[in-house]
C-alpha cells in the first residue's frame, strides 16, 4: 500500500456515468486514493446523483459535483475508470465524455481503467497498441482496436503517451488500488 502523503495536493477525476457503475470498482479505488492523500472527485455526464450497482442490483447513489462538458484534465493529476457493464457503454455515448478521456491522453497523464471500462477507451481511439487486462468479455473489443490483451490481475503499459494501469475484476481491487496510486504519485 502507497504512504499516505504520496499524493499529496493531487486531485484525481473519477468518470461515471450516471448509473451502471459498479460499486466496488468506484469506492475502493477512491479509498485509496485518499489514503494516499490525494483528493478524489467525482465526474458524470451530468452534475448530480449517480447509481451505483452491485453486478445488476442497484447499490448506493453519489453526487457527481463536475460534468464532463465543463471539466479539465489540467484540473487532475489522473484518471480512474470504474467498470460496471453499463456504465462505459453509456459514457462512451457522451462525446463530451470520451473527450475528456482522449484529454488525459494527450496530455500524457496516467490513466486507470477496470472491468468493462476499456470500452470507453476504445471509443476514444486510445488502444492501439498498448497492453491491457479487462472482465474476459472485452477481450475481443480490445484486441478489434489494436490492444494486446493479456489475462493478469494488474497491467500497466507505458508504451504511448501516458502510463495506463488495467485491471481485471472486484477481486483485483487491492493490486489496483497500490498500481494506480504509485502510477498517479510517479507520473503526474
Amino acid at each position: 500500500m502507497a504512504d499516505s502523503t504520496g499524493l499529496a495536493g493531487k486531485k484525481i477525476a473519477f468518470l461515471v456515468a450516471p448509473e451502471g457503475a459498479e460499486q466496488v470498482e468506484l469506492t475502493e479505488p477512491w479509498q485509496a486514493v485518499r489514503r494516499a492523500g490525494g483528493t478524489p472527485e467525482l465526474i458524470s455526464t451530468a452534475v448530480g446523483k449517480v447509481q451505483a450497482f452491485n453486478h445488476l442490483t442497484p447499490a448506493d447513489t453519489f453526487e457527481a459535483t463536475v460534468a464532463a462538458e465543463t471539466a479539465s484534465e489540467s484540473d487532475y493529476a489522473g484518471l480512474v475508470l470504474p467498470g460496471g457493464v453499463a456504465n462505459p457503454d453509456l459514457l462512451r455515448t457522451d462525446a463530451a465524455a470520451v473527450a475528456f478521456v482522449t484529454d488525459f491522453f494527450t496530455a500524457g497523464k496516467p490513466v486507470a481503467v477496470i472491468c468493462h471500462g476499456p470500452w470507453t477507451l476504445i471509443e476514444a481511439g486510445v488502444v492501439h497498441g498498448r497492453t491491457l487486462t479487462s472482465w474476459p468479455s472485452v477481450r475481443t473489443d480490445l484486441i478489434n482496436a489494436g490492444a494486446n490483451w493479456v489475462d493478469r490481475p494488474v497491467v500497466e503499459c507505458s508504451r504511448g503517451p501516458n502510463t495506463l494501469i488495467s485491471s481485471r475484476k472486484p477481486d483485483d481491487l487491492p493490486a489496483f488500488g497500490d498500481a494506480l496510486v504509485a502510477a498517479f504519485a510517479r507520473d503526474s
